[in-house]
C-alpha cells in the first residue's frame, strides 16, 4: 500500500520514540530497563486511594482540570493552584507544551544525550530540533543552545539516560538569555539533592515538570505536573485534552500528594542502592556517571565485548537493562535502574559470571 501521499512528511521521515521493554508474564524477569521504581506505592498512599474510591461514580466524566490534584499539589508544594496543569504522564504534558508554545518550523533546542521522546515530539509538530552536545564537564552548553534562537529549550535535570546534574544557576541564566520559554524536566528529582521549585518566582518564562511515575512509584497511572506562571496555564489549558487524567488516576495522585512523607524510606533505599551500585560496577571495570536519578549509566568494561553483548547476555540471565546502541556516544554504555537490594545483588552475581575468563 502507498500511503505517502496520505501522511504527513513529518512523519514519515521521523524514526518514532522507542520505548523500553515491557515483558509478558511468561517468564519472570528481572526489570531494570525502564526507570519505574521497584517499590509500590507506601500502605498509606494506597489506603487513602482506597478510601477515596466510589465506583458508581466511574460512569461521570472526571474533574476537567484535575482540580482535586492542583489543590493537592499546591498544598503539598507550596504554590498556587492556578500554576498547575496535570497532564497524563509528563509525555502528555509535554506533547501540551510543544502544542502551546512551538509553531511549525520554530526550534527546540536540547542539550545531548538526553531523553529522545523531546525529539520525537518536536518533529510530530513540526517543529526544528537541534541538539546541542553537553560540556565536556557535563555542564550546560549556553552558547549553542542561545545560537539555535528557540522558541523553546527543554533540559531534563537530573538528566536521562546520563542522570548528572546542571547547577541551578545555569538553568536561571538559560532563561534569563532566551527569549523562548525553558522547560525543565524534573522526572528523577526526587532522587537528587535539589529542585528547581525556587527558580519558579523570578524566572517568568520557566516551566517545570515533574511524573509520579518514578519516585512516586504510579507508572501505570500516568500523572505529571507543570508548574508555570499562570498566564501560561491558562493557555496550556485550552491545548489540554478535555478529560486528560481519568478519576481513579486522580484519586490516587492526591493520596500521594497527601502523603509525601512515606515515601521517604523508598527515596533513602534507591539511593543507598545507586550508591552501592555505583562502588560495585567500578570495582568491576565499569566507568560509571555519578548519577542523582533512580539509575546509572555504566561504559562496559574494555576488552569484554560490547554494550549489545551485554545487553544481550544480561538478558539471557533473566535482567534487562537499557542499551542505547543507535545514539552517538553510548554504543558502549548501559542504562540500569536501581532494583531492590535483591535484584541488585542477583545483577552483581550476572556481572560477575560474565566477566569470567
Amino acid at each position: 500500500m502507498n500511503i505517502r501521499h496520505w501522511v504527513r512528511p513529518e512523519i514519515q521521515e521521523m524514526a518514532g520514540y522507542t520505548p523500553g521493554e515491557q515483558p509478558d508474564a511468561a517468564r519472570p524477569l528481572i526489570k531494570l530497563n525502564t526507570n519505574e521504581n521497584p517499590f509500590p506505592p507506601p500502605p498509606p498512599v494506597l489506603q487513602a486511594w482506597i478510601d477515596s474510591l466510589d465506583f458508581n461514580r466511574l460512569r461521570l466524566y472526571p474533574e476537567p482540570s484535575s482540580r482535586p490534584v492542583r489543590e493537592a499539589a499546591a498544598a503539598a508544594y507550596g504554590v498556587d493552584a492556578t500554576h498547575i496543569v496535570v497532564g497524563n504522564g509528563s509525555d502528555d504534558l509535554l506533547t501540551i507544551l510543544l502544542r502551546t508554545f512551538v509553531a511549525p518550523g520554530e526550534t527546540v533546542a536540547v542539550p545531548e544525550p538526553t531523553y529522545s521522546l523531546y525529539r520525537s515530539l518536536a518533529q510530530i509538530q513540526g517543529g526544528r530540533f537541534v541538539g546541542i552536545p553537553w560540556a565536556a564537564d557535563g555542564g550546560l552548553p549556553l552558547a549553542g543552545l542561545l545560537a539555535s534562537q528557540p522558541k523553546m529549550v527543554i533540559i531534563a535535570r537530573p538528566n536521562a539516560p546520563t542522570g548528572h546534574v546542571i547547577p541551578l544557576d545555569s538553568v536561571a541564566e538559560l532563561c534569563q538569555q532566551t527569549s523562548g520559554v525553558v522547560v525543565l524536566d524534573e522526572a528523577y528529582v526526587d532522587f537528587a539533592d535539589d529542585n528547581g521549585m525556587p527558580l519558579l518566582q523570578e524566572q517568568k518564562n520557566l516551566i517545570i515538570i515533574r511524573t509520579f511515575s518514578k519516585s512516586m512509584a504510579m507508572a501505570g497511572m500516568r500523572i505529571g505536573l507543570a508548574f508555570c506562571p499562570p498566564a501560561l496555564a491558562e493557555q496550556m489549558h485550552k491545548v489540554r485534552d478535555s478529560y486528560n487524567v481519568n478519576r481513579l488516576s486522580q484519586e490516587m495522585a492526591v493520596a500521594a500528594l497527601n502523603h509525601l512523607a512515606s515515601y521517604q524510606p523508598i527515596l533513602q533505599t534507591i539511593r543507598r542502592e545507586r550508591h552501592d551500585l555505583t562502588i560495585a560496577l567500578r570495582h568491576r571495570g565499569f566507568q560509571v556517571t555519578e548519577s542523582q536519578a533512580n539509575f546509572v549509566l555504566a561504559r562496559v568494561p574494555a576488552g569484554h565485548g560490547r554494550g549489545k553483548d551485554w545487553l544481550e547476555a544480561l538478558r539471557e540471565a533473566g535482567i534487562l537493562v537499557r542499551y542505547f546502541g543507535d545514539d552517538p556516544g553510548l554504543s558502549d554504555h548501559l542504562r540500569i535502574t536501581i532494583g531492590r537490594p535483591e535484584e541488585m545483588a542477583q545483577l552483581i552475581e550476572a556481572i560477575d559470571r560474565l566477566l569470567q575468563p
